[in-house]
């Protein structure tokens, strides 16, 4: 393992060096062939949805460098020393051009994750109205001008340009950068979890051992039950924390679990790997879970159209704890989708 340093250097990265054979691309090769198959995987398992937002937009771009990347590799592996418009490609370029992808990748995980963010709050405000084809322009253009300044910004940074150039000196030697962006995203994410689950522990075990789940205008609905003379509103955030951990870890408590053990371990992952569609799917859900729980009071199916998780289904319904037959309820009393 070692770190680049430099005094004019405005943020602190780790590289893992490692010592490879010439083999080693053979290896290179599978671990992006391998990622590709999930980023296919993933894309194929998630819910069909007509509602744009960027974070879809960019698992798509993400899939399509992955691609290319891939291409790339294939293309010199198996010619191994060839010349194209002048430019001469041997198998050092193989991990060149990862280093290269692993530098971008790991600083895209915080403008991603706030442009992101924005992106949802606009939306639920509904303080921009764009037409559907314009919206699609515009997400468009953002994600390639996103992947232009994070590229031009590696390109031109000087410690990345002596790190790229080491490489042709030690050319057995191809280190890969560690992404902090990710390690502390992750962290965050974990930390608040945690707190969360600690300050309504009781009250997720009660509503997992009370919650009953049905089918409601072909959609899966959780019913949580509740007193009928029940003061409190159903809108409040004390109120729906809970069914939002009980959401949320219903679908992500394996990827969540990994993350722990990625935390505990101090597993250090390359960034070409680690910056992958099941990761931004994750940070999405968790995005949409946050944004909802503080615009609680705007959680009603009749005023507003809400975005739609792709793997999350944020669909709970409240009913009376004295009715005992779900299927004579012609609708939910009160849905909130969140």
């Amino acid at each position: 393992m070692t770190a680049l340093s430099s005094e004019n250097c405005s943020f602190q990265y780790q590289l893992h060096q490692a010592n490879q054979p010439l083999d080693g691309n053979c290896l290179l090769f599978l671990i992006i062939l391998g990622k590709i198959l999930l980023n296919i995987l993933t894309l194929g398992m998630r819910r069909k949805i007509s509602y744009q937002n960027f974070m879809e937009y960019f698992c798509i771009s993400l899939a399509f460098i992955d691609l290319l990347l891939l291409v790339n590799i294939s293309i010199i592996f198996y010619f191994r020393d060839f010349v194209l418009l002048g430019i001469r490609f041997t198998k050092y370029h193989i991990c060149l051009f990862t280093q290269i992808i692993s530098f971008t990748y790991g600083f895209l995980h915080y403008p991603v994750f706030l442009i992101a963010c924005i992106d949802y709050y606009l939306n639920f405000s509904k303080t921009t109205k764009l037409a559907f084809k314009c919206q699609k322009l515009f997400y468009f253009f953002i994600v390639i001008l996103i992947w232009i300044s994070v590229l031009a910004y590696v390109l031109g940074d000087p410690a990345i340009y002596q790190s790229l150039k080491a490489q042709n000196v030690y050319s057995y030697q191809c280190p890969f950068y560690i992404s902090i962006q990710s390690y502390w995203l992750s962290f965050s994410m974990v930390v608040i979890l945690f707190m969360a689950f600690l300050t309504s522990w009781s009250e997720v075990i009660a509503l997992i051992q009370a919650v009953r789940m049905t089918s409601y205008m072909n959609e899966t609905i959780l019913y949580f039950p509740f007193p009928s003379h029940c003061g409190y509103t159903l809108s409040s955030k004390k109120t729906l924390l809970p069914k939002f951990i009980i959401c949320f870890l219903g679908t992500w408590l394996p990827f969540v679990l990994l993350q722990v053990i990625i935390l505990l371990l101090k597993v250090q992952i390359p960034a070409y790997i680690e910056m992958n569609i099941p990761w931004l799917y994750f940070i999405n859900s968790f995005m949409i879970a946050t944004i909802y729980w503080f615009n609680c009071h705007k959680l009603n199916l009749r005023d507003i159209a809400l975005p739609v998780d792709p793997f999350v289904n944020w669909k709970c319904c409240f009913i009376p704890l004295t009715i005992h037959n779900l299927e004579q309820i012609e609708k939910p009393i009160s849905i909130i989708i969140c």
